[in-house]
């Protein structure tokens, strides 16, 4: 249970307490919040329980929020990102799992930082003034299988 807490405090802890101060900030003059979620918030994996109930957590705290902001004509889109495995120092730490973790992909490779770096530009940019409540994923095809 202490893992179980740790996960979810650290995971989804954040989202009430920054969803308060967000809108405070921006209820004014407008502005693209972005919930970092995971694949894992989409499909369940089964030895990351914890991991998976708080992004699912997220996923549906960024639709509730959404909805809220928009119910009260709050200028302020909340869209969140579901990213597959990226190539991150930590992935490239262990070799074999990184190989293991790419063939999961039907793109045959995993993401990289930049590639996620730019859907979170484009949903800070006009070009996304119609999305709010949704869920964007750079995954390179794995939850589509």
């Amino acid at each position: 249970m202490d893992e179980w807490h740790k996960i979810l405090s650290v995971d989804l802890g954040w989202g009430h307490a920054g969803r308060q101060t967000c809108y405070c900030a921006h209820k004014e003059h407008g502005g693209s919040i972005i919930n970092m979620c995971s694949i894992t918030g989409l499909i369940g994996i089964a030895n990351l329980y914890a991991y998976n109930a708080a992004k699912g957590a997220v996923r549906l705290l960024t639709k509730s929020a959404a909805l809220y902001c928009a119910q009260h004509r709050y200028p302020i889109r909340i869209n969140s990102i579901h990213p597959g495995y990226a190539r991150t120092r930590m992935v490239d730490a262990y070799p074999q799992m990184r190989g293991d973790l790419e063939k999961l992909h039907p793109m045959g490779r995993l993401g990289s930082t930049r590639e996620i770096a730019n859907m979170a530009l484009y949903l800070t940019s006009d070009d996304s003034s119609f999305s709010t409540g949704s869920e964007f994923v750079v995954d390179g095809g794995y939850t589509a299988q």
